[in-house]
């Protein structure tokens, strides 16, 4: 009996060696994207499936030609989970999956030390419009414009934790489509999931903020482990 049960232990330490090379083999992430924007730094973030409300957000660098973690941490998503973004709807409180640019960042603390990006400093008089009747649908106001009601606003100021630090995050931004949806960020967490957006912890924003380099061209992607909006199509 020693033999056959030795040959099994041997056998089942190959396979498992095997299984590790495999593992070591596969290339990073953005590597088996078919989009990552052209820049040289790159955020995804990567849900299990559409019903999940938390997966990771890893930021990524080009090395010496070769895409390499920089970070990653515990991400947040919509309460109701991702949505395709080409399709999504507004007030669904899915975050919208795809490939976004990151025009600016903001907060109502200062921005960490080694911050480049453009810096937007929340105010008494800062709000974000999501009035589908607005001119100003999908943009910051300061202040906030007659024709962009209150109840169809956030007041930024008054999302002390989420809003302490953010990015903004590009989807349905340059030529807004109403309806689609308005104010996606990445942004700190709150109390749980998210109304569409992306969220992490504080420091882990705080260390993304001070990596992220406007010169670089980062983006954000947004998708799933595997299906139709699986992070790799984007």
């Amino acid at each position: 009996m020693r033999r056959p049960l030795l040959t099994f232990a041997v056998l089942l330490t190959l396979a498992i060696g095997s299984l590790g090379a495999g593992t070591a083999d596969t290339p990073p992430l953005p590597d088996r994207m078919a989009d990552t924007g052209g820049g040289s730094q790159l955020i995804t973030a990567e849900a299990p499936d559409t019903g999940s409300t938390t997966g990771t957000v890893t930021w990524w660098e080009r090395r010496g030609g070769r895409w390499a973690e920089a970070g990653s941490a515990p991400a947040r998503f919509g309460a109701n989970g991702l949505a395709e973004g080409a399709t999504r709807e507004q007030g669904t409180s899915t975050t919208p999956t795809g490939l976004y640019d990151l025009p600016y960042a903001f907060g109502i603390e200062e921005a960490p030390a080694g911050t480049r990006y453009a810096y937007r400093k929340v105010n008494e008089d800062s709000w974000w419009c999501q009035d589908n009747a607005s001119a100003s649908y999908n943009r910051w106001v300061e202040p906030r414009p007659a024709d962009c009601r209150a109840d169809e606003a956030e007041h930024l100021v008054s999302y002390g934790t989420q809003y302490a630090r953010a990015l903004v995050i590009g989807f349905n931004y340059e030529r807004p489509v109403r309806n689609r949806g308005a104010g996606i960020f990445l942004h700190v967490n709150g109390r749980g999931a998210t109304a569409g957006c992306v969220s992490v912890p504080a420091d882990a924003m705080a260390e993304i903020l001070a990596w992220a380099d406007p010169e670089r061209e980062p983006h954000i992607a947004v998708g799933t482990t595997s299906g139709p909006t699986a992070i790799t199509r984007y």
